[in-house]
């Protein structure tokens, strides 16, 4: 790994990401996660003040070293007990089956190598009344805008730590067997194939 994808890219991930639009969809949506969490992709912790007194216990799933460091600062400030996994998504996480009332995953699905396979460890760990709260950018469903998505991607991914523009995240959620029952989509402030986003409950 090179200096800039561990030093330089988990702080401009982090800069990139603390505005007021992700505050407010991390508000609106994280909120409403409770009990037993499992959040796919913690990275530097930014959805933790977001947690609500309904949250018992956090297990945060990155691969990221230095964004974990920034994640544990964070977590001190919090009332919640978190503990960190450093991992890849995809690779079994160490927690057992039907464990995890809620999974969390927020601006992630874009830049893991196997999404799908990442769903699969949720929907494993997930208990049958669980739920998947997802905030994710991904492919427009604006043809134009979707072509430049394409087009972008290859270059993209090189410079955003792996990330895609171009994957359609309710395909994704659904082919990993769960069911979306909520799911909004709009284009946050800013370029139009960088800042589509889907929102959405799925179980």
């Amino acid at each position: 790994m090179g200096i800039y994808a561990k030093y330089i890219l988990p702080r401009v991930i982090d800069l990139a990401m603390r505005n007021k639009d992700t505050a407010r969809l991390r508000a609106e949506w994280v909120s409403q996660a409770c009990g037993e969490v499992l959040e796919i992709g913690i990275g530097s912790g930014l959805n933790l003040p977001f947690y609500s007194s309904q949250v018992q216990h956090v297990y945060g799933v990155d691969p990221s070293v230095e964004l974990q460091r920034m994640a544990h600062k964070r977590a001190v400030a919090q009332p919640i007990k978190v503990d960190f996994l450093s991992q890849s998504a995809e690779e079994p996480v160490p927690l057992s089956n039907a464990s995890i009332d809620t999974v969390v995953v927020t601006w992630t699905l874009c830049s893991i190598p196997n999404p799908s396979r990442a769903l699969q460890q949720a929907k494993r760990l997930l208990k049958p009344s669980g739920r998947l709260i997802f905030v994710e950018h991904g492919c427009s469903n604006d043809p134009g805008i979707a072509t430049w998505q394409e087009r972008l991607t290859p270059l993209w991914k090189r410079i955003g730590g792996g990330c895609h523009l171009d994957r359609k995240i309710d395909d994704l959620v659904i082919g990993a067997g769960f069911h979306i029952i909520e799911l909004k989509t709009c284009y946050l402030p800013g370029p139009h194939p960088m800042t589509y986003t889907y929102q959405g409950l799925a179980q």
